[in-house]
């Protein structure tokens, strides 16, 4: 994204480690808190129409087989419009998979600097396709001229 331009985006990325199906629909639910971790007001955009454009794409229904991944998106514009609003750095992160469900901490690699415009956009969950990263890699068996480890 444009730093100069004050865009700023962040992905999300939702793995399914259980052993059952799960169904995700729409959006996370997002929460912002300051250094004090003290909630920040913000207001939350499903899509991104007054942030900036391409981001908009429809939530859909996905079930997340064990094992696979569904990603999302955060984007917001550093901009301050208002001299006499101060500006907002959300330091922490808290998401849950879609509103109602538990929200569970998200580590930054820096602030969310949202200047003084108040807004976050989100994108909806899109299922993620499976990378390399995710297929395990069996291990190797032990070499014949291994000896036996004696457990004793």
């Amino acid at each position: 994204m444009s730093a100069a331009m004050g865009l700023r985006a962040m992905g999300l990325d939702l793995l399914n480690c259980g052993d059952r199906p799960y169904e995700l629909r729409g959006y996370p639910a997002v929460a912002l808190r300051d250094a004090d971790g003290d909630p920040i007001e913000v207001r939350i955009i499903p899509g991104a129409k007054p942030i900036t454009s391409g981001f908009d794409h429809p939530p859909t229904r996905i079930v997340l087989a064990p094992g696979e991944r569904a990603g999302a998106a955060l984007i917001w514009r550093n901009l301050v419009t208002d001299a006499t609003v101060p500006a907002t750095n959300g330091t922490g992160l808290d998401v849950a998979p879609v509103a109602g469900r538990p929200a569970h901490p998200v580590a930054l690699d820096g602030p969310i600097d949202l200047g003084n415009t108040g807004r976050l956009g989100v994108s909806a969950w899109e299922r993620r396709k499976p990378g390399p990263a995710d297929t395990p890699t069996p291990a190797a068996p032990p070499s014949p001229t291994t000896p036996p480890v004696n457990p004793l």
